[in-house]
């Protein structure tokens, strides 16, 4: 009964298969927040925001940096399409750390010149690689 609670797990980047395989569970941001997902979910899809993805299975579970894309779940496979994808060992933090102060400062400034979305999305990529980072 126990290999019932997983179901098929396929993360595709650009330059990539990111991951293939099965889960019990994932943990990822969503524009509508944080969500978890089991076997046998509503279908749907949704659109993701930077932040870390969490890949559990009977092994424990798994920590990446995820970015922009879009999820489709149906009841036995999760389908992510992301912008990128990076494990812990793949992300530099001193780089991650660098372009969060970077991202900040940008979005401290007045300047009219200054576009904060796209400030406040290198934040929230910066973010997810320190956070992905230090949980591997």
């Amino acid at each position: 009964m126990a290999a019932d609670k997983y179901f098929e797990l396929e993360i595709v980047c650009p330059d990539r298969v990111f991951f293939k395989g099965e889960a019990s569970m994932i943990e990822l941001n969503t524009t509508e927040g944080q969500v978890g997902i089991y076997k046998r979910h509503i279908p749907m899809t949704m659109i993701l925001d930077p932040g870390l993805l969490i890949i559990k299975d009977d092994e424990g579970q798994r920590a990446a940096a995820l970015h922009e894309g879009f999820i489709e779940i149906l009841p036995d496979k999760i389908s992510i399409m992301a912008e990128a994808a990076e494990w812990p060992n793949e992300i530099d933090l001193n780089r991650a750390e660098e372009a969060k102060v970077r991202a900040e400062r940008r979005m401290q400034t007045h300047d009219s010149n200054i576009n904060l979305t796209r400030a406040e999305l290198a934040l929230h990529r910066a973010l997810a690689r320190i956070d992905a980072s230090r949980r591997g």
